[in-house]
């Protein structure tokens, strides 16, 4: 799976005006994903009881879509509503058609988890909701063999995002890349494509060789800080190579161990492609995000947030962790389904 737009389309809904703008996006989406009227309408459908939900029980929030290319699902639409309102004190009964706790007909979650391909929800007490809705255009035929989940979220005022994120799978496991380009705009997005057509022409090169070829290709733009993960299921490994500040943690049972990267910034200055290895735990989750996103977060604080979708960890710590004076990336992969 990989974005197909870059930059995520955010709704933020505070008032009953805003929940048409949510379905409009949906469905504009829906269809440049190629979808038949029948599946954008469940899209259309799922996304206009996420941002009614959210006025609901939260009071305000955000819808966050982007369309998403997998090979074996074809094209896809991502939904994910965010709150930090009060939570869901049982999540189970939340989802029975007629359970509500505002006054409402309560058929809000069913009517989202009917109409999705994939559906996920993370709700504490206090601590908000988060809402995971995919739609695909035909159903896996196949298992996955890394469940992967990324956010890339433009600063407020911009109209493009700075931020990009990508992976591939290769003969030994999976190689996943996060570039963020220098300041925000055009400029940025500029330099953070250009990073990342090189990665992905490049994936399966040693780690320092693919930063030199990236390094190389980006003399021409304003630069980047990047970072490339691989992950070989087989020797339990991780090959970690980074340069500037793209945060990278690798989130186990063991708990969090943050991995380095060099100073400098690609393209311009830099003093050193170094490589990096670290053990992989079973049912450990990496996360890679850009600089957009505080780095003071624990999992530990979010109960069962772990066990979750990759896409549902990634807005999680968007919503709760993102800086809000820069553009934001948060892209999360584990091995296998849950």
């Amino acid at each position: 799976m990989e974005a197909l737009n870059g930059a995520a389309k955010r709704v933020p809904v505070s008032e009953s005006s805003q929940l048409a703008e949510a379905r409009r996006v949906a469905l504009g989406l829906a269809r440049a994903a190629g979808f038949d009227e029948t599946k954008a309408g469940k899209a259309a459908i799922a996304v206009t009881e996420a941002a009614s939900n959210l006025l609901k029980h939260a009071g305000r929030g955000e819808i966050l879509l982007q369309t998403l290319d997998d090979k074996r699902r074809g094209r896809g639409v991502e939904m994910l509503a965010l709150d930090k309102g009060p939570g869901i004190e049982n999540v189970g009964e939340s989802l029975r058609d007629g359970y509500s706790t505002a006054g409402s007909a309560g058929e809000g979650l069913g009517a989202i988890s009917r109409q999705a391909d994939v559906f996920d929800i993370y709700s504490r007490p206090g601590l908000g909701t988060g809402i995971l809705a995919q739609f695909w255009a035909r159903p896996a035929t196949v298992p996955e063999v890394f469940e992967t989940g990324g956010i890339s979220i433009a600063v407020e005022g911009e109209q493009v995002c700075g931020d990009v994120w990508s992976f591939r799978v290769t003969p030994d496991g999976m190689s996943a890349f996060v570039a963020d380009g220098l300041g925000h705009g055009s400029l940025a997005e500029a330099a953070a494509r250009n990073a990342v057509v090189a990665y992905e022409s490049h994936a399966a090169e040693p780690l320092p060789e693919l930063l030199d070829v990236v390094h190389r290709a980006s003399q021409s733009t304003r630069g980047a800080a990047v970072a490339v993960a691989r992950l070989n299921p087989a020797s339990r490994r991780v090959e970690f190579a980074g340069v500037g500040n793209i945060a990278a943690v690798l989130a186990g049972a063991g708990g969090m161990r943050h991995m380095v990267s060099m100073s400098g910034i690609i393209g311009h200055h830099v003093r050193s492609f170094r490589e990096f290895t670290y053990e992989w735990e079973p049912g450990a989750l990496l996360i890679l995000h850009s600089d957009g996103v505080g780095t003071r977060w624990d999992l530990a604080a979010y109960p069962g947030l772990a066990r979750k979708h990759c896409s549902l960890i990634a807005g999680v710590l968007w919503r709760d962790m993102a800086r809000g004076r820069d553009d934001a990336t948060v892209f999360v992969a584990r091995e296998g389904s849950r």
